[in-house]
């Protein structure tokens, strides 16, 4: 992929990635408890597995493959999979992508004349744990969310007593839902070949038509998250992510409903409940749109960028846009500790990122 993009990727203008700021930043109460850490020594350090959506009926035209990678890219695996079943990539469904250096459970799904060959699949980094028939194609977000096991290795004394006391904090105020570094590519190069493709730089034509599709979905979809990102940004340094703002949308924790109100003192109630929480954008356009102050400030990230709105609607099938949430809280948030390892499990909703988590508690280097 790398030599892709580089062939690709020849800017008039460079796209410069918004910054990201954690609440330990400024949060004095937890600013100096993080301790260093390493992660990801070993694909092991790093466990997900998918929290489906539903589960295969066992009845259909498709076949749910539950499988186990191992230290392996979304796109590799898709690439084996397809390859060892001698099917298009185009039939192979996958709910969401995972990390490559990690251990990894989630569904596939494959058409169902394929599961003679099933064990085709099979390879020192992919693995088959089960299979069964469902009625439907297997698409991009069928899942709840993602369950997480992973181990920061250090040495720092107080690590395990620091960690539960930021645990605290994180279980009131939550962690801004930051889009990971992975997101954008090595060098940024996903993120800028979005940009170009939006802003008219680069035509989606120079891309090869084999790999077309997926690769203006991944690049325009990073450009959408670092936008989300920025505002995200400048909504923490200026000390109103905690802060429901005039015209914000909202969103329920409980059904995930958005809406907005005039009503500012009672989203501010229903906020500092925990019943709501206030979104940013992926910009496009079917995404519900703020009003007010909330409108401004999301205007002026794409207005420092140069970047049009109306521009999201000439790739309306990739750039449909939506809101999400701007602060996440980690479900089922375990902390252990065993020698120079602290252990964490967690939950995440679909899209959350589980460094950024992690990020909250320790000063990370890979």
């Amino acid at each position: 992929m790398f030599s892709l993009f580089t062939r690709l990727i020849a800017p008039t203008l460079k796209y410069d990635p918004a910054p990201m700021i954690s609440l330990s930043d400024w949060r004095t109460a937890t600013k100096d408890l993080r301790f260093p850490a390493t992660l990801k020594q070993t694909a092991d350090d790093f466990i997900v597995e998918e929290i489906p959506a539903y589960e295969p009926s066992g009845e259909g035209e498709h076949l749910f493959l539950w499988i186990e990678k191992r230290d392996l890219s979304a796109e590799r695996l898709l690439d084996h999979v397809s390859r060892s079943l001698d099917i298009d990539r185009s039939y192979v469904g996958m709910a969401g992508m995972k990390d490559r250096h990690a251990v990894t459970r989630q569904y596939l799904s494959v058409p169902a004349v394929c599961q003679k060959e099933i064990a085709r699949i099979e390879s020192d980094l992919v693995k088959v744990l089960r299979h069964a028939k469902h009625q439907n194609k297997l698409k991009t977000g069928h899942l709840l969310g993602n369950r997480f096991e992973i181990v920061l290795r250090t040495q720092h004394p107080g690590a395990i007593e620091n960690a539960l006391q930021i645990a605290t904090f994180v279980a009131t105020e939550g962690v801004p839902n930051y889009y990971g570094d992975q997101r954008f590519g090595v060098d940024h190069e996903t993120l800028q070949l979005g940009y170009d493709l939006l802003t008219g730089q680069i035509s989606f034509r120079k891309i090869p038509f084999s790999r077309r599709k997926f690769l203006m979905r991944l690049a325009l979809s990073s450009l959408q998250s670092d936008l989300f990102n920025a505002v995200l940004f400048q909504r923490i340094q200026d000390g109103l992510l905690q802060t429901a703002l005039d015209g914000d949308v909202m969103q329920k924790r409980d059904t995930g409903g958005m809406f907005t109100d005039e009503n500012l003192d009672l989203l501010t109630r229903r906020f500092e409940s925990g019943e709501i929480v206030p979104t940013g954008p992926m910009f496009g356009p079917k995404m519900m749109e703020p009003k007010s102050v909330a409108l401004q400030r999301e205007q002026q990230v794409l207005d420092e960028r140069g970047i049009s709105r109306e521009r999201f609607s000439d790739f309306h099938k990739l750039t449909s846009g939506t809101r999400r949430a701007l602060i996440i809280w980690p479900e089922d948030l375990i902390i252990a500790a065993h020698e120079d390892v602290v252990k964490f499990t967690f939950n995440l909703p679909t899209g959350s990122y589980a460094t950024i988590v992690l990020d909250e508690f320790a000063l990370i280097g890979m």
